[in-house]
């Protein structure tokens, strides 16, 4: 499928799951190199970030957990700019290497709300590892060390990420066709 119909909005194919997966395999293996003896706990956000986590973690060959966090802060197709925790975070980080995994970061906010609340449970070290990233549009300064893949600042769908909760399910990841 080249474009597909989501809602009242056509997207079309932009990166496609073959290069989604090689993406994914790069980063896996720099984590895993990386994260050696460190025993990291994968903090995946949701909804989003659940089909990336998943194959991320299925990539990784050193002993690691996995756990799961949920925020919204997209309403449609915009950020909102507020961040709301949904559910929180259960585990005992204190003294643990822990990475967050997301779908995408493009202004920062989400993120650097995240990191306010896992920095008071006092972990040893917080990495952040995105499948996409956003450059131009970041708004707060973020060290992102596990960028899989950096995007302009359209608006997608596909592999976890969603329009009003459609399109989640799609194996290619899709742009948003402007309007005529």
């Amino acid at each position: 499928m080249k474009r597909v119909q989501i809602l009242d909005k056509t997207f079309e194919v932009s990166i496609p799951k073959e290069e989604i997966h090689r993406h994914v395999k790069e980063v896996a293996e720099r984590l895993n190199r990386d994260m050696a003896g460190k025993n990291p706990l994968f903090l995946a956000v949701l909804n989003g970030s659940f089909v990336f986590a998943a194959d991320l973690y299925r990539e990784m060959t050193i002993p690691c957990e996995i756990s799961f966090v949920k925020l919204a802060s997209y309403q449609g197709t915009m950020t909102t700019g507020q961040v709301h925790e949904v559910i929180g975070i259960n585990e005992d980080l204190y003294d643990r290497t822990v990475i967050i995994v997301e779908d995408i970061v493009d202004t920062g906010l989400t993120m650097k709300q995240m990191l306010e609340s896992i920095g008071t449970r006092h972990p040893k070290a917080v990495h952040i590892c995105t499948l996409l990233l956003k450059p131009d549009k970041l708004q707060v300064d973020l060290d992102i060390e596990y960028a899989a893949m950096r995007i302009p600042n359209d608006f997608i769908v596909g592999y976890g990420l969603d329009y009003d909760q459609q399109g989640r399910n799609l194996p290619d990841i899709y742009t948003l066709v402007p309007e005529e």
